[in-house]
């Protein structure tokens, strides 16, 4: 597990969870990531994207569809059983462009859908339109635990 951390951009207290299998994609998404103020922790497979998630409870999850053991969709189901981060936006990245993938990654659980190669400003503003939501909705929501 890799960290880093970012004032560029001010997105330096939001977490992105990268899961991808190949070190180059994920280490070029990294980068893209991290220089648009990003902190980034990567995860190579759907079990540790798991592990990371719950332990570490990031702000969006870019979620790799095709990996070798647990793919990124049984992943986005086990993520979204947890009550914690039943909410967290999760977005479906694949190089599988076809629409059969979307349909199977938002009846997963994903928010969107990425095909790559993808237009840097159409993610970095999915990104920030799924972030902004999620800070709404947290920000409506009323108290889920009351105490007397």
């Amino acid at each position: 597990m890799d960290q880093t951390v970012s004032t560029r951009g001010g997105n330096a207290l939001r977490t992105i969870l990268l899961v991808e299998d190949f070190d180059d994609t994920r280490l070029m998404m990294k980068m893209w990531l991290v220089r648009n103020g990003y902190r980034v922790i990567e995860a190579e497979t759907g079990e540790e994207a798991i592990s990371l998630a719950q332990s570490e409870r990031p702000d969006l999850i870019l979620m790799d569809v095709k990996m070798p053991g647990m793919n990124g969709l049984d992943a986005t189901q086990r993520i979204r059983q947890d009550r914690a981060l039943s909410r967290t936006p999760i977005v479906a990245v694949s190089a599988y462009g076809a629409e059969e993938y979307r349909h199977l990654a938002l009846e997963a659980g994903c928010n969107d859908y990425v095909s790559t190669p993808f237009e840097p400003r159409t993610l970095a503003n999915l990104i920030k339109d799924l972030l902004q939501d999620e800070e709404s909705a947290h920000s409506n929501a009323p108290p889920t635990d009351l105490e007397y």
